[in-house]
């Protein structure tokens, strides 16, 4: 038996001999971040490398902690080739944060330019795709950053916050955007990602020594889709409404008003939304049904929250408040831009695929005239820690 053993081991080990493929750290160039834009017809690749002295506490000398390369190509391979090439180390895709896409690519059709990263062997499928809102993708991965020394993980860290605290913006991954662009029934968003400020001084050591930075980065609206084409934007109010329908909003606050004016602060703690598709008279029809759970706040009205009538009529208040938000949202999404956001279209292909065959090719046209039932339910759970506001007995007094 023993001699049995040491055979086999002779032979497993020259597969036994370590990893064929390792590569050493300080080898490597981490990219965070990369970006695309269009420049007349080709492709210019920017990418956002660390420059690791400068990420130790102890070899810093107070230089940028990133670096830019920034190369142009017939294909996005062909830059990205480029970069490798200008770089004193390979570069290393696997802890890439953002995916940044310039507008005017958006515009053109972004279906090309990401077809390379959805096969790339290194990339990991948890960074953030979004969209440089009236700039190029080179001049966002320019700007630097306060909170974080790295841009790339404070816009993606800022991406991944608002998932729980926001209803206007969401990070979308590149197998969400993927999933999106080719599904029947329903087209793509992304994130839009801006500079506020003054963008010339983004890449200044001074505009993060200020307590007021002259260019910061700023989430802000969701870019609409058609096909694999930018066609518009979502304003605050319509991105609210996306999410709401879509089930992503998992924490937010929201403003009402009073009978007798003023307003009441809202936090939603709980939203369940649930789209179902039927035909109707030989016509598709969505309901879309959403649960909300919420706690009073803030109180800058005469109201008395010890009444049970004003806890139902402010919920109706609400209601109304999020069905009038959601209808404008579905009616922007029809007339405006004939983009089915949502998904009503997978809504209807599930509950009738025979029905689905027959409109699918012309669904565009069948989006922008369907019926969208919305029903808002409001449950207001809790009032805080006082009754009725303290600002009544100032007032009487």
């Amino acid at each position: 038996m023993k001699k049995c053993m040491f055979v086999f081991l002779i032979i497993l080990s020259p597969i036994l001999t370590g990893c064929w493929d390792k590569r050493e750290l300080n080898e490597l160039g981490i990219m965070l971040a990369l970006g695309i834009d269009k420049v007349e017809d080709e492709y210019r690749v920017t990418a956002q490398v660390v420059v690791p002295s400068e990420v130790s506490t102890k070899t810093s000398t107070g230089r940028s902690p990133v670096i830019l390369y920034k190369e142009n190509g017939e294909t996005v391979y062909e830059a990205l080739q480029k970069i490798t090439k200008e770089s004193p180390r390979e570069m290393y895709t696997g802890h890439l944060r953002m995916l940044v896409l310039g507008e005017d690519l958006a515009e053109e059709g972004i279906a090309q330019s990401i077809e390379l990263l959805s096969r790339y062997r290194e990339l990991r499928s948890d960074f953030y795709v979004a969209i440089a809102k009236d700039r190029t993708a080179e001049e966002l991965l320019n700007v630097r950053t306060t909170i974080e020394n790295l841009p790339a993980n404070e816009m993606f860290n800022a991406l991944k916050t608002p998932e729980t605290t926001s209803t206007s913006t969401n990070g979308f991954t590149l197998d969400e955007l993927i999933t999106n662009l080719t599904s029947d029934g329903k087209e793509a968003v992304l994130t839009g990602i801006l500079v506020k400020g003054e963008i010339e001084m983004g890449s200044n050591k001074q505009n993060v020594e200020s307590i007021t930075p002259a260019a910061q980065i700023k989430f802000d609206d969701l870019a609409v889709f058609k096909k694999d084409k930018l066609v518009g934007w979502l304003t605050a109010r319509d991105s609210r409404g996306y999410n709401a329908i879509l089930n992503k909003v998992h924490n937010s606050v929201t403003a009402i008003s009073c009978p007798k004016g003023g307003k009441v602060t809202l936090e939603i703690i709980q939203s369940d939304s649930k789209i179902k598709g039927k035909i109707n008279k030989g016509k598709p029809e969505v309901d879309v049904n959403i649960k909300v759970k919420g706690n009073v706040e803030e109180v800058e009205c005469q109201i008395n929250l010890n009444d049970q009538e004003t806890i139902v009529e402010l919920e109706k208040n609400t209601e109304k408040q999020l069905e009038k938000t959601i209808n404008l949202t579905i009616e922007t999404a029809q007339k405006q831009y004939k983009s089915d956001i949502f998904g009503f279209g997978e809504a209807i292909h599930r509950s009738n695929p025979e029905e689905w065959k027959k409109i699918k090719e012309h669904w565009d046209e069948k989006f922008a005239e369907m019926t969208a039932n919305v029903k808002v339910d409001v449950k207001l759970v809790h009032t805080g820690t006082e009754g009725n506001s303290f600002l009544k007995k100032i007032e009487v007094k």
